[in-house]
């Protein structure tokens, strides 16, 4: 792979000591509205494809980055289930400086699973799943990394991407899933490729550990690099460990294979995964917030 351009120096952020208890002499990303965004999108219930609670969550997550943004972008289409439904969906995409060629992406998925497939109690794995840590943390982020890039704008062009539809269908046979990514990937614009892209998935657990995934790895490296160094310079080692896990399917893959550098930041080892039990208790602030830090500080 072609290397990346020399990354730009991270200035914003001092690191007064090492280690996960490391000071900052201010933080651009605010772990605490993190939270509340958190909350407000469970407030909606379900965020499933055509339910009340999805468009309502995806018209408040547009009128958050018009307050923020410089341009909005809404993809919106339809997809035919393997069982033969209509979902109509919705990519939304946030760009800070337009016109700027070099440009970064940042997605996240902001819809919820209509199953709870892997609860414990077989009783309760047809109803819908919460989607505390499994959407709303990462859209929380990327909300956060909006306001920082609103107080601040960055020096490089900067993409945010709302994926739709991430998590309907069947992962095992590769059916009604990653919906959104897909679509975007397909649609992508000659000569409209970013520098490269992160996704964020599953990043407010209260013992976060973020290591690097096995796709990533093999076919991004530089850009693992430059996240986890990143996140080793703020002194949050702790949360991001080398060991690497995976492979894992997930929105990175189709923007790997449109030829995107793209990298998957998730925490798998939740164990409220696709279960009733991923409520909002079971994330904190703190995690929040060293995922945004690390977040903004790599577009510094």
């Amino acid at each position: 792979m072609k290397p990346l351009p020399l990354a730009l120096a991270v200035g914003l952020l001092v690191v007064t000591g090492c280690g996960a208890a490391g000071l900052f002499t201010r933080h651009e990303f605010d772990g605490r509205r993190a939270m509340q965004d958190v909350e407000t999108q469970m407030a909606f219930g379900p965020r499933i494809p055509n339910s009340d609670g999805a468009r309502r969550c995806g018209d408040w997550i547009i009128g958050r980055l018009q307050a923020t943004a410089d341009s909005v972008e809404i993809q919106t289409f339809d997809h035919v289930t393997a069982r033969g439904d209509t979902l109509h969906l919705r990519n939304i995409i946030a760009h800070y400086r337009p016109r700027v060629g070099d440009r970064v992406l940042y997605l996240a998925h902001w819809d919820t699973r209509p199953h709870a497939d892997r609860d414990p109690d077989p009783a309760k794995r047809d109803r819908p799943m919460p989607g505390a840590d499994d959407g709303a943390s990462e859209v929380a982020v990327l909300l956060g990394v909006a306001d920082a890039l609103k107080r601040t704008p960055p020096a490089l062009g900067v993409d945010l991407l709302f994926v739709d539809g991430e998590d309907y269908g069947d992962f095992d046979a590769g059916a009604d899933v990653l919906i959104g990514s897909r679509y975007y990937a397909a649609h992508l614009a000659p000569g409209a490729r970013p520098l490269f892209a992160v996704l964020f998935d599953m990043v407010g657990d209260k013992d976060l550990e973020l290591s690097p995934e096995r796709y990533s790895v093999d076919r991004a490296p530089e850009v693992v690099e430059r996240v986890w160094s990143t996140a080793r310079d703020l002194g949050y080692r702790h949360y991001f460990p080398e060991t690497v896990i995976g492979p894992i399917t997930d929105d990175h893959v189709p923007l790997l294979d449109a030829g995107i550098h793209a990298i998957d930041v998730i925490d798998l080892d939740y164990p409220y995964w696709h279960t009733t039990e991923d409520t909002a208790d079971k994330l904190s602030e703190r995690s929040l917030q060293v995922v945004g830090d690390v977040a903004v500080a790599v577009l510094r």
